[in-house]
């Protein structure tokens, strides 16, 4: 089985540590034989790498490992680029988060006016990593999980239409978790799912187990009652916020009783509720920073101080085990079926067929193949359709570096009250975003 060579570009974030450990659970199946880090952050990245490197030398010393911030070495010889960047880091999530607060309008990272901000400046610095990857290493993969997915894939669709990047969010995954745990299975991977929308914003219309039966009547009289809470507390979320949205997903489920929600569904059904349950002085990049930031970046020094990573408390967030999946699936051509963000191509015929979809497909050696979802109700068409809008003028925005479509996306959002709001949004936005966007005119 051949051996391959991995960079995981963002390789200061506290994600990184986890889905080292997580490659190395899966070394049987999926060998490696170099890693590396790659971040513009050097001394961010120093603490992460020096910590991976002392947990490499004890579980895996036959791996060869770097750490930079030089591109070529970064990118050359690579068979697969893992790709999470966070783009102005926790301190400008703060302020996606709070400048919407300001004006009563939703704070997230990857919905409305916060996940819009974040979009504009994650666009270059995504196509940077596609170009490097590209002159460096022309046949690799980059497997991008770069947050907000769904204006990420639409730039790389439109911007670097023939490159090897596969868009995804394990978000689907870690709900279909929940689902296994709530039928009592072993694992998601024990359902056939049948599901449509965009990244952070779709449905699960039918799910079975392999031998067919229907599992969804199960799962709706559940989710009706409690949402996505089960009963295996070890399933849920650490930070109460996030339980909050899996208990949410009760009254989500209620518009479309015939279907299965994606938990962000709640930020644009219930801007006003969410808006309301908020603390606008402290947001969920608080709770990060004050939380997982901490304790990722005090557990990497504490390894380096002692020299060893034995007993260390960083962990493996189990549903991450899906990028490990999609690179076999690549490597191997293992056909296996997963949810990725693809362009519609006539998946779901009515509605645009440039819309950059999550639906099922099977991967193998050429990358995806869609399967077709068919026509679609009116309810998720015309939210969906609304939706592309405003992530294709997101892009438009920062490819002709233009206000007035960035005001147009901004208004379309579900979660902004009005043109009036949007456009004192998008001021103190661009304020905000000076270092990282392109000059609008």
């Amino acid at each position: 089985m051949k051996k391959h060579a991995i960079t995981i570009a963002g390789g200061g974030s506290t994600f990184t540590p986890g889905i080292i450990l997580m490659l190395l659970e899966h070394l049987d199946t999926f060998p490696i034989h170099t890693i590396k880090l790659y971040d513009n952050d050097k001394e961010r990245q120093d603490t992460v790498a020096g910590a991976c490197e002392i947990l490499l030398s004890e579980r895996a010393p036959e791996i060869t490992f770097v750490s930079t911030i030089d591109p070529k070495e970064a990118f050359s010889d690579i068979d697969f680029v893992m790709a999470h960047i966070r783009v102005g880091k926790y301190k400008m999530r703060e302020q996606d988060e709070k400048i919407p607060l300001r004006h009563g309008v939703l704070g997230q990272e990857t919905c409305g006016p916060g996940g819009i901000a974040y979009g504009m400046r994650s666009i270059g610095p995504v196509l940077e990593l596609v170009d490097y990857m590209e002159t460096y290493s022309p046949d690799a993969w980059m497997l991008n999980y770069s947050n907000p997915a769904a204006i990420v894939a639409e730039a790389t669709r439109r911007l670097r239409p023939h490159s090897k990047v596969l868009n995804i969010c394990d978000m689907p995954i870690g709900i279909e978790e929940l689902m296994a745990s709530i039928l009592g299975l072993k694992s998601r991977k024990e359902m056939i799912v049948k599901y449509y929308g965009l990244n952070h914003f779709g449905w699960w219309y039918d799910i079975r187990d392999k031998e067919g039966n229907d599992l969804l009547p199960r799962l709706r009289e559940h989710v009706a009652k409690y949402g996505y809470v089960t009963k295996d507390k070890s399933k849920q979320h650490a930070d109460a916020s996030w339980n909050d949205t899996f208990a949410k997903a009760r009254d989500v489920q209620r518009i479309d009783p015939e279907t299965l929600p994606n938990t962000y569904l709640k930020y644009y059904f219930f801007p006003d509720e969410v808006v309301a349950h908020s603390n606008p002085a402290y947001t969920r990049a608080n709770e990060v920073m004050d939380g997982r930031e901490k304790f990722v970046f005090s557990e990497c020094q504490t390894i380096i101080d002692t020299g060893t990573a034995r007993g260390t408390a960083l962990h493996i967030d189990e549903h991450a085990s899906y990028i490990v999946d999609l690179a076999k699936a690549i490597a191997y051509n293992t056909q296996e079926r997963m949810l990725l963000i693809v362009e519609n191509n006539g998946a779901i015929p009515n509605i645009d067929p440039e819309a950059m979809v999550e639906i099922p497909c099977l991967v193998g050696s050429t990358g995806p193949e869609p399967l077709t979802v068919g026509p679609i109700p009116p309810f998720q068409k015309g939210l969906m359709e609304q939706q592309v809008a405003v992530e294709k003028l997101v892009v438009e925005a920062w490819v002709t570096k233009s206000y007035q479509a960035l005001w147009q996306a901004i208004t379309l959002s579900r979660t902004v009250p009005s043109a009036t709001v949007a456009k004192a949004l998008l001021d103190d936005l661009i304020e905000a975003n000076k270092a990282f966007w392109p000059e609008l005119s």
